[in-house]
């Protein structure tokens, strides 16, 4: 999944100039979100394993084994890819409000080095498409796929990828916020990347282990 996720912002040289008030009171805010945000995420992660879990019953329901025979291919790995959207829309709708929450505490934060307002508003914009992410039609992709003969990717398969693709959701290490942290707030900052490490422990282990279900419930290759 490349996640679900929430965090901290920014790319701050190493070099960076001595921090104004703004840099320090921007950077308390935005570390305090990010450090509810993982907090929320990381202690209500059944909530996200129980819906990833009923996406995959789902499927159970409608389209049992619906790819099989397929091939291990070229235009299967774009159906795997879809599958894999579906775990990360999934995931993203189930903690929008933690998502939610991040948006809207750091959105209004400026810092004297223009370049991590910049690579804010984009993990903002990310945030924003991820959280709108819907889970395709799976079952009805494959079924085009198999009744072509599993040469040719569906439209809207291919549509789904490139849109999932294009979508910027990398959280930086929030190590790179530390310039501009005050003495008080770094015991925070260490909390913050204690929780972002925790999580994507949970991300990607869990991630791996339902596409690996979706696809063995939908008959599909890796």
């Amino acid at each position: 999944m490349a996640t679900l996720a929430v965090l901290a912002l920014g790319s701050a040289p190493a070099d960076a100039l001595a921090a104004s008030p703004q840099d320090n009171a921007s950077t308390h805010t935005a570390l305090v979100a990010a450090y509810s945000a993982l907090h929320g995420i990381v202690s209500t992660w059944p909530t996200i394993e129980a819906s990833l879990h009923k996406l995959d019953q789902r499927f159970a329901a409608e389209c049992p084994d619906v790819g099989a025979g397929s091939p291990q291919n070229e235009s299967e790995q774009s159906l795997s890819y879809e599958v894999a959207g579906a775990l990360w829309a999934t995931a993203y709708h189930t903690d929008a409000k933690y998502a939610d929450a991040f948006i809207k505490a750091v959105s209004p934060l400026r810092w004297s080095n223009h370049s991590i307002v910049r690579r804010g508003l984009k993990f903002i914009v990310g945030l924003h498409e991820m959280i709108a992410l819907k889970v395709p039609d799976i079952c009805g992709d494959v079924r085009t796929w198999t009744a072509g003969g599993f040469t040719t990717v569906p439209a809207d398969t291919q549509q789904f990828d490139d849109h999932v693709e294009s979508i910027n959701v990398e959280v930086p290490s929030p190590r790179i916020l530390a310039p501009y942290a005050r003495p008080s707030d770094r015991g925070l900052l260490e909390r913050v990347e204690h929780l972002l490490t925790r999580f994507e422990e949970l991300e990607f282990t869990v991630g791996q282990r339902f596409w690996n279900t979706l696809l063995e419930t939908l008959a599909l290759n890796q």
